[in-house]
């Protein structure tokens, strides 16, 4: 059975993203009778730069008849740059032509806009956008797994997550044999399932080992549009507040308040760069009662108002008004 995969790539689309899709398919041929095929669309048909300034000729736009195809939104730090109502219409109707319509990277920023997603289905992107997605579309749900296949809906986080993404296509389609011989081509010592972490875990991250501290790390950073206190943070793990102070000290030189501070306003600064979100919204959704309030402590972190930054900020999110 022939698979034939269509791309759309976006402006400043992941380079990642995109071949860590492709390749498994390449070696799959390799080893296999040909199953794959692949083509590369643009909005227009011309050539379209990645985020990281390459430029990629394409095979076709997506006014191309896309019937039996497996559709792919690429894109990246600037998901909605180049949205219309025509896209919107194009992806529309590839939902009705398509045996699959899926998303890499922010792909699903724009299948969201387009009204492709709907509120039970299983969907993901990469961690970094998943705050900006939240905001934007609360009444959906994006998970943080890898990758995600929902029947027709198949989408992954970017990076290297496209490669697990392919591996699990090709082991569905033709045997996990053929899977870990792909796998293999790429040195890879395992085969991550849709459920391992994107990031990497609180401990991992921040070279702690004590494991109640990366508990109450992961509450932090759970719980930014409403914090805790102190003594709501040490009772999730049975100390004491000034036990927890002590970890903090000995393991991160640092206090939990100005821990959980510098959380909060990484969180902003990522909505702001990300999102549509006024500078009072996006307070608000890092736990900060007033605007002035949350730019004072932001231009203290980061040296800057938070409307500079978003102004200043490169690359910018592109993100538009909801229509």
């Amino acid at each position: 059975m022939s698979h034939h995969f269509c791309f759309l790539l976006l402006p400043g689309f992941s380079m990642m993203g995109l071949m860590s899709a492709i390749e498994p398919l390449r070696v799959a041929n390799r080893f296999h009778a040909p199953h794959y095929s692949w083509r590369l669309l643009s909005l227009d048909g011309q050539a379209i730069e990645a985020s990281n300034g390459m430029s990629l000729n394409v095979d076709g736009s997506l006014e191309d008849d896309l019937a039996g195809n497996s559709l792919f939104v690429v894109a990246g730090f600037e998901p909605l740059a180049a949205f219309s109502r025509q896209l919107a219409s194009r992806l529309r109707h590839a939902d009705r032509e398509c045996p699959i319509v899926g998303g890499i990277d922010t792909g699903s920023f724009v299948l969201a806009e387009a009204g492709l997603l709907g509120a039970k289905q299983r969907f993901t992107l990469h961690w970094e956008a998943l705050e900006a997605f939240r905001e934007r579309y609360p009444q959906l749900q994006p998970t943080q797994e890898l990758f995600e296949i929902d029947g027709r809906l198949i989408t992954s986080a970017g990076g290297t997550s496209s490669l697990d993404l392919m591996l699990g296509l090709i082991g569905r389609d033709h045997g996990e044999a053929l899977s870990i011989q792909v796998s293999e081509q790429f040195v890879l010592g395992r085969i991550r399932t849709r459920l391992d972490h994107q990031r990497m875990q609180v401990s991992s991250r921040y070279g702690i080992h004590d494991k109640k501290l990366a508990l109450v790390i992961g509450e932090m950073e759970r719980c930014t549009e409403q914090p805790r206190s102190p003594q709501q943070l040490a009772d999730t793990v049975g100390i004491t507040t000034r036990q927890l102070e002590r970890l903090f000290r000995q393991h991160l030189n640092t206090t939990p308040v100005t821990f959980y501070l510098a959380l909060r306003l990484d969180k902003g600064r990522q909505l702001l760069r990300q999102s549509d979100l006024s500078v009072l919204e996006v307070a608000l959704a890092c736990g900060f009662e007033s605007a002035s309030y949350f730019a004072r402590r932001y231009r203290t972190r980061f040296a800057v108002s938070p409307r500079q930054d978003r102004r200043e900020a490169a690359p910018r999110s592109g993100l538009a008004p909801h229509a």
